[in-house]
């Protein structure tokens, strides 16, 4: 018989980790949507986010109570915690070279800017609805939840919290469209990659508790040591901004000084 865990505390960092990882990927949706509906016209590209957020909610309706009745779950959080270490390990990898100055952060507002200039360029609609501005709108939903619909079928099923990982990620969802519809065109004011930063740290932790529970490691404390995992990644991540900017400063200031120009660092 499968039991589920019921640590307060592993069903918050779980809802923490959830509405963190549906919000980054829903700020990038909303670049889209709004660069599709101030250009095209918003009935369209509406249309477009609706039919996408249903699929995206059929995705996980089909796909979650499969999996929590027809697979073991030391093999699903074997493979689960397998999966969400990939996903944690890439989502940490670049939020760390960003926040060392290694990588460019991404900047909303130049995208946003980038697809008005794109869409405007579109042929307009014969009829009422604009086939491009649903596409568009559709696409960049669709695609973008994708990510989130893995990551709460994967942590609600392992943890046998699918509900609250659901409503975690709609909470994301209703919150981004909120906020959305206050900065409009100032998305670069979310600190996108400090929240890309958290989530990876937070699957990273999860990924490395459930893989190790698929093999059976017993941790103290259970669930408890979920916050410790996030505390001794985030101590590693700062420490690796820490020497990834030194180095990248030195590296900046010796190409200036190779090239005859000030040092700027």
């Amino acid at each position: 018989m499968l039991l589920a865990t019921t640590t307060p505390t592993g069903a918050v960092v779980l809802g923490v980790a959830v509405f963190l990882a549906s919000a980054v990927e829903m700020v990038e949706a909303l670049t889209i949507v709004l660069a599709v509906g101030v250009t095209r016209g918003w009935r369209s590209a509406l249309e477009g986010v609706a039919v996408a957020l249903l699929v995206l909610a059929a995705l996980v309706a089909a796909f979650g109570p499969a999996l929590v009745h027809w697979v073991p779950l030391s093999a699903l959080r074997l493979v689960v915690g397998a999966l969400l270490l990939v996903f944690g390990l890439q989502w940490l990898r670049k939020a760390i070279l960003r926040a060392a100055g290694l990588k460019a952060k991404h900047d909303e507002d130049a995208i946003y800017a980038e697809h008005v200039a794109e869409l405007a360029g579109g042929p307009e609609p014969a009829s009422g609805r604009d086939a491009t501005a649903f596409t568009v709108a559709f696409k960049g939903v669709f695609l973008e939840g994708l990510e989130v619909v893995v990551i709460v079928i994967t942590l609600g099923t392992t943890s046998h919290r699918l509900g609250l990982a659901a409503a975690a990620a709609g909470a994301a969802a209703i919150v981004v469209c909120a906020v959305g519809l206050v900065v409009h065109r100032q998305l670069s004011g979310v600190p996108e990659n400090a929240m890309k930063m958290g989530v990876g740290l937070m699957l990273v932790s999860f990924g490395t508790f459930w893989s190790a529970e698929g093999v059976h490691v017993v941790w103290p404390g259970s669930e408890l040591a979920i916050p410790v995992l996030v505390a001794w990644y985030g101590l590693v991540a700062w420490l690796l901004v820490a020497a990834l900017g030194r180095r990248g400063a030195g590296y900046r200031a010796a190409r200036a000084t190779a090239a005859g120009g000030p040092a700027h660092v």
